[in-house]
C-alpha cells in the first residue's frame, strides 16, 4: 500500500479513514462479528468486527484489511466463530455505498464452488471481475443547448450546436460529432450558447417496450410459445428444450417467453446466454428491434467502461435484459427470473480456464435454486439434454418445420476414396460441379472447413523435423496470408523460416493437410472471377471484421465463403443455396467421447446454413467413412437414430451422461517433481464403490508452455457423489510448490 491510498485488489482506490474504526456493539457491549470473503482463491471467509453505523448485511460489499493491504470484499452469509477473542479479529474499515449482491447470488456463488472444487474466494471473483464497477464513478460534465443568440456564429460553433440538440454530451464527444476541437465547445459555453450539466457516465438502459407486437408466430412458433410461458407465469422451476431444426425461428419463440417474465414483475431480469461473441452483434439488434431497446451487452470484446455500466445497471436491477456469453451468469442480479441458454449444445459454453465450469449445467442449477424457468435451445440439443427429458427431468417442445415454407437442405455424401480430388488438390469433382452450377445461377456458396491457417502442420522433407511452439508439443500451424507460423493452443507466433532450424536446409519446410486458406487459394485458383471471402478468427481478427464480412455476405457481395465454425450457426444467408463440408471427418479424431455427436451437431449447424430463404438449399459432405453412423444420420435426416447408438454406447461404458467423469490434471515445471506427486496420488486413490481411477497418464499434449502435464480420469456411477469422492481423495497428498493440481468436474476437452 502507497501513500493514503486504499487498493482493494480491483482496480478501485478509496481514501483511508483517518479516525479510528468505530465497532458496532451488542447489548452486552460484545462487537458484533461478520465473516467476509474476498475475491480471491480462498477456501473460506473471515471473521472481522463489524463498524458502527449498522452491522453490514450478507451481500454487502465492504472494506477491510487483509495482509498488509485493505481489500474490497463481501459479507458472507455464514456465522462468524464466536470462539476467537475479539481483540484477535480486525475490523471492517466501511461499507461500500453499493447494492449487496441478492441472497439467490450469493446462494449461488457458493453452490457453484461446491460443485466445480475451486475456491469460493476464486468463484467471487467472477461476480466482482469488472473492476472498479462496485463504487459509482464521478459524474461527468456534459453540455446542453441555452437557445442564447450568439453575435459570431462560425460554421465550426453551428455544427456544435447541432450536435448539441439532443441528450446531453461531453465536450469530447460534441467535439468529435462536429469534427473541432474541444476549444470550440468551451468557448460556446462562456458564450452562454452552450451549459454544463452532470451527467452520468453510466446512462440508464432504456427500459424494453413489453407492449410492442412481435413478428406474426405460426401456428406451430404460437404452440411453442405457450408451453415456454407456462412455467413462467406459474413463477415456478422449470427446465424447457426448445428443440427447433434449423430455420424454425426459435429465437422468436423463446423472445415472447421473455417478454411474458418481465412482464409479469416490474423488477424483473432475463438473461439470455449465447456461445459465441460474433453472435452477439446481430443478435442485440435483433432484440432490439423485438422491444424498442436494446439489451445490456455483456462479453469480452466489451470496453472496460461499457462493462462497467452494465454490471452496475445489472446490479441496480435497472438493466432488465441481458445477453451475453458464459460469464454473463455471474452477473449481480436483483431479481432474475428467466434463463435462455441459445444452442445449449455448443462446447463454447465450457469454461476451460480459471474457474472450470459448464454455463448451460450451472444455468440450470441456478434456475432450479431460485425457482425460476430456464430455456434450453437448440437445433441439435447435447445428448445430456436428450436423456435428461426422456427421463422427465426435463420437458420438451419442438418446431420440426422451418418457418415460411423453406425447407431443409438435401444433404449427400462424396466417398473420398471413390471420387478423391486432383493431386494436391482437396475440393472434388462432385463439389466442384456443384459450386460451378450455384455460379452459373447466381447463387452462393459455403466451403466449410474446422481448421485455421493454411496448413495444420509444418514439416522438413528433407530430415523430418515438425516445428513445434518453444516449450510446448503443439504444432505451427501455418498462415500463408502473414508468412507465420502460429500456434493455436499458446498464441505463439514467428515468421515462417526459409530454412529448417534443425537440419538447415534452405526451401525444405512444406505444409502439410488443408487450412481454409488452402482451400482459399485452391478457390481462387478455380474460380478466378468469384468473389471469394475467408472467415475465421485469424482472416478476420476481431467481432468488427467478422460483423463486416458476414454483412457482405448477406448482401449477396460474395460468391463463395470459405469459413470455420465461426459461420455454422445463429446467421441467415437469403442466397445460400450450397454448403460444401471439405473434411467432414476432421472432428472424429483424437478419442474425445463427444467426438460423433459434436460432428454430427457442427455439420447439422453449417448445412442448415443452406437454403434457409425461398430458395431450396444442398449440401455435400467430402469423407473417407461415408459409412459412419455419424454421416448416414446426417444423409437420411435420422438424428433420432444417431442419438439413440450414442446412448446405447455411452451407457454401455459408463459415459456422462450415464456415469459421471472428472478429470485431475497436474502440472509443473519440475518433471521429477511431477511425477513423483503423480505416483502418490496414485497410491493414496481410495477404494470406492462404483469409482474407478484411471492413470496417471501423460496428457496428450504433454509439454504445453513449458509445462509438463499428467492426468488422473476418475470415472463413477450416475449416483455416486463424485465431488465427495476428490474431497476424501487429494488432500490426502500435498503437492511439490512446483506442482499445480486442477479439477475439471465433467470434462471436455482431454488434452
Amino acid at each position: 500500500m502507497r501513500g493514503n491510498s486504499l487498493e482493494t485488489g480491483h482496480g478501485i482506490k478509496r481514501a483511508r479513514m483517518n479516525s479510528p474504526t468505530k465497532l458496532n456493539l451488542t447489548e452486552s457491549g460484545a462487537a458484533v462479528r461478520v465473516k467476509v470473503l474476498f475475491p480471491l482463491p480462498l477456501f473460506k471467509a473471515y471473521d472481522y468486527l463489524a463498524p458502527s453505523g449498522g452491522v453490514p448485511s450478507p451481500g454487502s460489499f465492504v472494506v477491510a484489511p487483509f495482509g498488509p493491504r485493505e481489500i474490497i470484499g463481501v459479507v458472507w452469509p455464514e456465522p462468524a466463530d464466536q470462539g476467537v477473542p475479539a481483540e484477535k479479529l480486525k475490523a471492517i474499515s466501511e461499507t461500500v455505498d453499493a447494492p449487496p449482491l441478492a441472497p439467490d447470488v450469493l446462494d449461488f456463488l457458493a453452490w457453484s464452488a461446491r460443485y466445480t472444487m475451486f475456491p469460493p474466494g476464486s468463484v467471487l471473483r467472477m461476480c466482482m471481475r469488472s473492476g472498479d464497477a462496485i463504487a459509482a464513478p464521478k459524474a461527468q460534465t456534459g453540455y446542453v443547448t441555452t437557445g442564447a443568440a450568439l453575435t459570431r456564429l462560425t460554421p465550426q460553433r453551428q455544427k456544435v450546436l447541432d450536435a448539441a440538440g439532443g441528450a446531453p454530451a461531453t465536450a469530447a464527444e460534441l467535439a468529435a460529432a462536429a469534427g473541432v476541437s474541444d476549444g470550440v465547445v468551451r468557448g460556446l459555453e462562456k458564450s452562454g450558447a452552450l451549459r454544463a450539466v452532470k451527467i452520468d457516465p453510466d446512462p440508464p438502459f432504456k427500459s424494453p417496450n413489453l407492449e410492442a407486437a412481435g413478428p406474426a408466430l405460426s401456428e406451430d412458433q404460437a404452440f411453442a410459445a405457450e408451453r415456454l410461458k407456462a412455467p413462467v407465469i406459474e413463477r415456478r422451476h422449470q427446465t424447457v428444450l426448445l428443440d427447433g431444426v434449423t430455420g424454425s425461428g426459435k429465437t422468436e419463440v423463446y423472445l415472447d417467453a421473455v417478454a411474458a417474465a418481465l412482464k409479469q414483475d416490474q423488477d424483473a431480469q432475463a438473461l439470455i446466454l449465447l456461445p459465441e461473441i460474433a453472435l452477439t452483434a446481430p443478435f442485440l439488434e435483433r432484440v432490439e428491434a423485438r422491444f424498442n431497446a436494446p439489451p445490456a451487452p455483456w462479453h469480452s470484446d466489451m470496453t472496460a467502461a461499457a462493462r462497467r455500466r452494465t454490471w452496475r445497471r445489472v446490479a441496480e436491477g435497472q438493466a432488465r435484459l441481458v445477453v451475453g456469453a458464459r460469464s454473463a451468469l455471474f452477473l449481480p442480479y436483483q431479481n432474475l427470473k428467466l434463463i435462455v441458454v441459445d444452442e445449449e449444445h455448443d462446447s463454447a459454453y465450457k469454461q476451460e480456464d480459471g474457474v472450470i465450469y459448464h454455463a448451460r449445467d450451472l444455468a440450470v442449477a441456478r434456475g432450479a435454486r431460485a425457482g425460476f424457468p430456464v430455456i434450453l435451445a437448440s437445433a441439435t440439443p447435447s445428448l445430456e439434454t436428450v436423456v435428461n427429458v426422456d427421463e422427465g427431468r426435463y420437458s420438451a417442445v419442438g418446431l420440426a418445420a422451418r418457418f415460411a415454407d423453406a425447407v431443409l437442405p438435401d444433404i449427400k455424401l462424396t466417398d473420398m476414396r471413390q471420387d478423391g480430388p486432383e493431386a494436391g488438390a482437396w475440393l472434388s469433382p462432385a463439389l466442384i460441379v456443384e459450386v460451378n452450377a450455384n455460379l452459373s445461377a447466381g447463387e452462393q456458396s459455403l466451403l466449410f472447413l474446422n481448421r485455421r491457417g493454411y496448413a495444420p502442420l509444418t514439416l522438413c522433407r528433407r530430415c523430418g523435423h515438425k516445428m513445434t511452439a518453444p516449450d510446448s508439443d503443439t504444432m505451427l500451424v501455418e498462415h500463408r496470408f502473414e508468412n507465420r507460423l502460429v500456434c493455436h493452443h499458446t498464441g505463439f507466433s514467428m515468421p515462417k523460416p526459409d530454412a529448417c532450424p534443425n537440419c538447415k536446409a534452405v526451401g525444405s519446410l512444406a505444409p502439410c493437410g488443408p487450412g481454409v486458406e488452402r482451400v482459399a487459394e485452391e478457390a481462387a485458383s478455380r474460380w478466378p472471377d468469384a468473389a471469394i471471402g475467408v472467415l475465421s478468427s485469424d482472416a478476420a481478427p476481431g467481432p468488427r471484421a467478422v460483423r463486416e464480412l458476414l454483412a457482405a455476405m448477406h448482401a449477396g457481395e460474395i460468391d463463395i465463403l470459405i469459413a470455420t465454425q465461426i459461420a455454422a450457426k445463429g446467421h441467415h444467408f437469403p442466397s445460400l443455396t450450397l454448403v460444401g463440408v471439405v473434411d467432414a471427418d476432421l472432428g472424429l479424431a483424437g478419442g474425445d467421447l463427444r467426438a460423433a455427436e459434436r460432428t454430427y451437431q457442427l455439420l447439422a449447424q453449417v448445412t442448415g446454413r443452406a437454403g434457409r430463404s425461398e430458395k431450396a438449399g444442398r449440401a455435400l459432405l467430402q469423407t473417407y467413412q461415408p459409412e459412419a453412423a455419424v454421416f448416414q444420420a446426417l444423409a437420411s435426416g435420422d438424428r433420432d437414430a444417431f442419438l439413440a447408438a450414442e446412448a446405447t454406447s455411452r451407457k454401455m461404458a459408463g459415459f456422462p451422461p450415464y456415469g459421471r467423469l472428472a478429470a485431475v490434471l497436474l502440472r509443473g515445471r519440475n518433471e521429477m517433481a511431477l511425477h513423483e506427486a503423480a505416483k502418490a496420488m496414485r497410491a493414496a486413490a481410495p477404494i470406492g464403490d462404483g469409482v474407478e481411477v484411471l492413470g496417471p497418464a501423460r496428457a496428450p499434449i504433454y509439454r504445453l508452455r513449458g509445462e509438463a502435464r499428467m492426468r488422473f480420469l476418475v470415472k463413477a456411477r450416475r449416483d455416486v457423489n463424485l465431488q465427495a469422492y476428490l474431497d476424501d481423495w487429494l488432500p490426502r497428498v500435498k503437492m511439490h510448490g512446483s506442482v499445480r493440481r486442477v479439477v475439471d468436474i465433467d470434462p471436455y476437452s482431454f488434452l
